[in-house]
């Protein structure tokens, strides 16, 4: 009876079992979505700092001076003026050699018509405009804008323990001088107001000296470092106006037979 009993009943208590299995999930399986390409920016052609004020030069305009070729006249003229801070125009008398060495250079080169050192002695403004004055007064289309800059400083250094004995502090180098200059040279075109070049030579010297005459040491050293620099400078501006003159535009080759022609 009970053996019956037990074979009626077994499969209503497995079939909640068998259900459970039949309704089983899915393997885990992880899944990565596709890599969303994003479209490739487009090339940037407008300028957006709407903020950044230019002056007078409006955005028209310095695309086209951008765009312009750059390049050195044939058969052109051309001045060397010495210059102060700000671009003004020096009024001293030029003392130093450096930029009648330059117009030296500049003639041996034999890529300028004319070259001429230019006083600054005629009456002209202090500013970009007055350049423009002077050079027109030479009838110069450009204008290579030279000036200097020195500075020094000075220290006791260990020699100074010489003035324990009094009198061999009046003869040893108990002071350090350091003077370090640099030579400046820019080539202004005076038609455009642009600026081709500008262009660098540095000098520095230091050295041990008495406490005697100074100022005078100083002078000299300064001197020495001038004409040291002046090579060196006109070497890098002539390789400047080389590369100027490579660059002018070729012309147009002259058909065999034109208007003209024997």
């Amino acid at each position: 009876m009970r053996h019956a009993i037990l074979v009626v009943t077994l499969p209503f208590l497995l079939a909640p079992h068998v259900a459970a299995c039949g309704s089983a999930p899915a393997p885990l399986v992880a899944h990565m979505d596709p890599l969303q390409i994003t479209p490739q920016p487009a090339v940037l052609t407008e300028n957006h700092f709407k903020r950044d004020v230019m002056g007078e030069l409006g955005e028209p305009e310095l695309r086209e001076i951008l765009a312009a070729p750059v390049f050195l006249e044939d058969k052109a003229r051309i001045g060397i003026l010495p210059v102060q801070t700000g671009y003004a125009v020096d009024r001293d008398v030029p003392v130093v050699g450096v930029p009648g060495a330059l117009a030296q250079q500049l003639t041996d080169s034999g890529h300028f018509e004319v070259v001429s050192e230019v006083t600054t002695d005629w009456p002209t403004g202090g500013s970009v405009a007055g350049l423009r004055e002077l050079a027109a007064r030479y009838r110069a289309e450009y204008l290579l804008l030279y000036r200097h800059r020195f500075v020094d400083r000075s220290w006791s250094n260990a020699w100074a323990l010489s003035w324990l004995t009094v009198v061999g502090g009046f003869v040893t180098p108990s002071r350090t001088i350091e003077i370090a200059g640099v030579v400046e040279a820019t080539l202004f075109d005076v038609k455009t107001g642009t600026l081709l070049f500008t262009t660098f030579e540095r000098a520095h010297q230091r050295g041990d000296e008495n406490i005697w005459q100074n100022d005078r040491k100083r002078r000299d050293i300064k001197t020495r470092l001038l004409t040291r620099a002046t090579q060196g400078l006109g070497e890098k501006v002539l390789d400047q106006v080389r590369r100027l003159v490579a660059a002018r535009p070729r012309e147009p080759a002259r058909e065999v037979g034109s208007a003209g022609s024997p």
